[in-house]
């Protein structure tokens, strides 16, 4: 197993004191994210350094920003972001981010929009999720194509495509601001491309 070059939760606490937050809401949970990792160390990103740890995920859109790609999660029973737990191996949130994605969905032409989080989420969990008790979510976005051939995991029982505008019923109730706050940063990071 290789060691990470870097800390996920040092270098979020970076990212975090000088990100963008979307609205107020996200700025106010931007202050708590910090207040966690700072009372948490390293300990944050470890799925066994506790029952809440960060967790990172990928609104993974259409390059064109119409479709976006969810998985119908098998714990949850709903149709949510790919992502999960933070792993040993893994530098930074972000790449654990991209590799959860190219887990869940056997994509393998997906990159990053950026390295900033495109929102934050942190949900209590229910039983079914075992000794997860909450996720501190960190929220990014990538670009894949959705012609290219998506695989279910053993994680979920479905990975397929919506439009940004009709997701499907069986949502967690702010799904639709996550991939809103989504397709906002991708919309602002492509206007910042030379």
């Amino acid at each position: 197993m290789s060691v990470p070059t870097a800390l996920p939760a040092a270098d979020l606490s970076q990212t975090l004191r000088t990100w963008p937050a979307p609205d107020d809401d996200q700025s106010a949970l931007r202050d708590a994210y910090l207040a966690f990792l700072a009372e948490r160390g390293e300990g944050a990103a470890r799925r066994d350094g506790g029952p809440e740890h960060l967790t990172a995920s990928t609104f993974v859109l259409s390059e064109d920003l119409t479709r976006v790609l969810l998985c119908y999660h098998r714990k949850g029973q709903f149709w949510v972001q790919l992502g999960g737990h933070v792993e040993p191996t893994d530098a930074s949130l972000p790449e654990a981010a991209l590799r959860e994605v190219r887990e869940e969905s056997g994509l393998v032409d997906v990159r990053l929009v950026t390295t900033e989080p495109a929102d934050l989420n942190r949900h209590e969990l229910a039983g079914a999720f075992g000794a997860c008790r909450a996720h501190w979510d960190v929220g990014y976005v990538a670009f894949a194509s959705p012609a290219e051939t998506v695989v279910v995991s053993d994680e979920s029982e479905d990975v397929r495509w919506f439009d940004v505008d009709a997701l499907p019923g069986e949502v967690p109730e702010n799904l639709p601001s996550r991939v809103a706050y989504g397709v906002g940063r991708a919309r602002a990071a492509l206007s910042a491309r030379p």
